[in-house]
């Protein structure tokens, strides 16, 4: 089976050029045998490519442009229906073709396949990916919760000693002011007898000096 490209070799119109380039470029690059048609100079090329493309295909006018796919007699689509594939990878499949062996095509048909759920195994491996992120970053909280419940249970000896140093502090200051008080009292005491002293002496020394006189 060949791959028929319908092209417009000698289009005005820059966008067609680049489309046609780039479908061109895609089935070399992948080694897939082709054929290129000129519609543009070649009237038989134009007329049976507009008869073969499929009537909801065609644009309002009727008349669809290049570059159109055909996989020998039968349609496969216009530009946006291969770049489409393309992105899909899709593409052998959009082409009617078998994949290569070792494509990713292949490799992903098979993986998918071999899934009993027949889940796609990007899928199953996300999935897989994100219950483990999950499960990880619950051990993260949870062993981040364990180190601020023991920074709290250390904090807090040191906290009972500083406050008990604050009330052993307050004691002794309660106490220097009492023993202050105390020493003075004394002092106050102290003088109040050396007052009291020099005055009795005033005294005994008058009664001398009359019990002389009287002699």
């Amino acid at each position: 089976m060949v791959i028929k490209v319908f092209v417009a070799t000698s289009s005005g119109s820059i966008a067609i050029r680049k489309k046609q380039q780039e479908v061109v470029g895609f089935l070399e690059a992948n080694k897939i045998d082709f054929k290129e048609f000129d519609i543009a100079g070649d009237e038989d090329n134009r007329r049976w490519m507009r008869e073969n493309v499929p009537g909801e295909k065609k644009p309002q006018n009727g008349i669809p442009l290049p570059p159109q796919i055909f996989n020998e007699e039968q349609y496969c689509g216009d530009f946006d229906s291969f770049f489409s594939a393309k992105e899909e990878n899709i593409i052998y499949s959009f082409l009617g073709l078998a994949p290569p062996p070792g494509s990713k095509v292949t490799k992903s048909s098979e993986e998918a396949s071999s899934l009993p759920n027949g889940d796609v195994a990007g899928e199953a491996q996300s999935n897989t990916e994100g219950t483990e992120k999950a499960e990880e970053s619950g051990q993260h909280e949870a062993q981040k919760e364990g180190s601020e419940d023991a920074g709290d249970l250390t904090g807090s000896p040191e906290k009972n000693e500083e406050e008990g140093e604050t009330a052993t502090e307050e004691n002794k200051t309660e106490e220097i002011t009492a023993e202050g008080a105390e020493g003075e009292a004394e002092e106050e005491e102290a003088e109040k007898g050396e007052e009291e002293g020099p005055g009795e002496e005033e005294e005994g020394e008058e009664e001398e000096g009359e019990e002389e006189e009287d002699s």
